[in-house]
């Protein structure tokens, strides 16, 4: 009783989703030819027009976009972003930059120990500068603005600006770009700012500069710009290391500390630099209160404090509540000396990221966008093209994904390729409009009536290559037949091409292949010989222009067929499915057939006959 309970339970269920089933499918035909139709009449207005403008469409936007906003740039950087945070493995450093950090250790502790909190006095720094000098650092850059005098300690300042004097340019201060509105009523000519080198050989160019420089002579003298320019959407991956006036170039904070410990020329390096930014194999780095007391009053006791030593040193503020955070790929809140840092060790341990010409990538997405619009110029390519599109792709996402990981160097192609298959999507888009009237899907053209269209005629077209071709070579010309004629059908025929009865990649497809068959059809006899009789001839007409160009080294055979399908009869055992199957396997079957240069013989009107021919 149960057993047959659920049996009837099962079946309604079936029957339901299959009544459910098809009447969505036949509704949500109506819903695709709704729109499949129009984009159908555009393609047979269009033919094959449409893949040059496309391209053309992609070269103009890609040159807008170089010349104003720069998409693929901004894209490359989001992605560039989320390439470093996912990447296995991380450089470790160098270590031969270390940051001194002014944290909330150090602050609280000589807050506790009733000797102010922040900002701190001039001494203290001072002696914090006295014990880096003391450890034999190579060069320290002071990521602290020091613009005014403190009132409270001319001692102070007067040590500090001893300091920088003793140092002999080892101590390199920070000092600030004012914005270039500024500029105007500044005394200083860009010649003059700190460090400042010529970009010309006989520079001429030498306009007024705004800068707040440190107050001691021998500060100013000794610093270096250490505010850093953002990239457009406000992260911080590029950092300028240079800010360039009129002919000459005022250099940065890291810039000014690489010349220092590298003893290279400032023009050697190059205007910015990419650190490979870090997450998790940080720069090497020691509290301020541990190195000015020599204890370790913020660290473990059981670690080893780094080696300063020949080391470059930069010190700066990483408490949270001073505000000096900048947002990175791999921290949003990354403090502004820990960034100077980053840049530096790049320039130093020469571990910057390396990319490619930022107009290569637009080069490349003009090529493939080009050759792709094309490919599908010359006629639809095969569907295999998707799956070497899709691992070319692939491969190359993964070659510049290991060289960021690996070896530095950040091929930026990731959004070059996504505009590449956003193009050849179109084209596949657009090839299967053009597919579904030249195989006389319904979505894409008037229906089939029967009752109106009685008479098929039927041609089936065989290539047979040359007799002296090897079995790879005929293979070619075929494959570049089969292209030829996809082409003149998409183009727009009367005809309807039969095709997927046999899959493609089987034994049986090896023995059928060399076949095509094309169907017309029309109210009379002689309305379907006529329409398959211009469509031979300008079939013919195109095979010979594209024999001119590039031969294919072989005859293309003709067998043909007409009959009445639509009798009238109301005999249940010839239904009008078997007489069409009947037809066709004439055609298929037919031992008769004729070049198709010579067509004519299957239009004689001798040859006519109302049961076919």
């Amino acid at each position: 009783m149960m057993g047959r309970l659920s049996d009837r339970v099962l079946s309604w269920i079936d029957s339901s989703l299959a009544a459910f089933g098809h009447g969505f499918i036949l509704a949500w035909t109506k819903v695709e030819r709704s729109y499949r139709r129009p984009f159908s009449r555009i393609a047979l207005w269009l033919k094959f027009a449409f893949y040059p403008l496309l391209a053309l469409g992609a070269i103009g936007w890609l040159a807008w976009d170089w010349s104003h906003a720069r998409s693929l740039n901004s894209a490359e950087d989001a992605i560039f972003d989320r390439v470093v945070q996912w990447r296995p493995f991380e450089p470790q450093p160098s270590g031969r930059v270390v940051v001194v950090e002014i944290d909330e250790c150090s602050i609280e502790y000589f807050r506790a120990r009733n000797e102010g909190g922040w900002p701190w006095s001039r001494q203290r720094h001072a002696d914090l500068l006295d014990q880096l000098d003391r450890a034999q650092v190579r060069a320290v850059g002071y990521d602290v603005l020091f613009v005014d005098s403190s009132p409270g300690d001319p001692a102070g300042d007067e040590s500090l600006e001893a300091m920088a004097r003793g140092g002999g340019g080892r101590f390199v201060f920070s000092s600030t770009r004012l914005h270039p509105d500024y500029d105007e009523g500044s005394p200083l000519r860009a010649s003059q700012a700190p460090a400042a080198f010529s970009l010309q050989l006989s520079p001429r160019f030498d306009p007024q500069v705004a800068l707040l420089l440190p107050y001691g002579e021998a500060m100013a003298r000794f610093s270096a710009i250490a505010n850093v320019t953002r990239n457009a959407d406000g992260v911080l991956r590029d950092i300028p290391l240079r800010e360039t006036a009129g002919d000459w170039a005022l250099p940065s904070l890291p810039l000014r500390l690489a010349t220092t410990a590298t003893a290279r020329a400032p023009g050697d390096f190059a205007a910015a630099v990419r650190p490979n930014w870090r997450q998790d194999t940080r720069l090497p780095r020691i509290s301020a209160a541990d190195l000015l007391t020599g204890q370790p009053v913020c660290r473990d006791a059981t670690a080893t404090p780094p080696a300063l030593k020949d080391r470059v040193a930069l010190v700066g503020y990483t408490a949270s509540g001073l505000n000096d955070a900048k947002p990175t790929p791999v921290d949003p809140v990354m403090p502004g000396v820990e960034v100077l840092a980053e840049a530096t060790e790049a320039l130093i341990a020469n571990s910057a990221i390396r990319s490619p010409p930022a107009w290569l990538k637009y080069v490349i997405a003009m090529l493939l966008a080009t050759l792709t619009a094309f490919a599908f110029y010359r006629g639809e390519p095969a569907t295999d093209i998707d799956s070497v599109f899709v691992a070319a792709n692939v491969t190359m996402l993964t070659a510049a994904f290991l060289g960021l990981t690996f070896f530095g160097f950040f091929f930026d192609i990731f959004a070059s390729v996504g505009f590449v298959s956003l193009i050849f999507g179109l084209c596949r888009l657009y090839a299967g409009i053009q597919r579904g009237r030249a195989v006389g899907n319904g979505d894409f053209l008037r229906e089939f009536a029967p009752d109106r269209d009685r008479w098929l005629a039927i041609a089936r077209l065989r290539f047979v290559p040359d007799v002296q071709l090897d079995a790879r070579a005929a293979a070619r010309r075929r494959r570049e037949y089969r292209r030829r004629l996809r082409r003149f059908l998409y183009a727009g025929s009367d005809a309807v091409m039969l095709e997927g009865v046999v899959e493609r990649k089987s034994w049986l497809h090896e023995a059928l292949d060399d076949l095509m068959v094309l169907v017309w059809h029309g109210e009379t006899e002689a309305a379907a010989r006529a329409a398959a009789r211009q469509d031979l001839a300008r079939l013919e007409r195109q095979l010979a222009e594209y024999d001119a160009r590039l031969s294919d080294d072989g005859s293309v055979r003709l067998a043909f067929a007409c009959a009445e399908i639509d009798d009238g009869a109301a005999d249940s055992d010839r239904g009008e499915r078997r007489r069409l199957r009947e037809l066709v396997g004439q055609a298929v079957a037919a031992t008769s057939e004729s070049p198709l240069a010579r067509r004519t013989v299957f239009f004689d009107p001798a040859d006519v006959s109302s049961g076919g021919s």
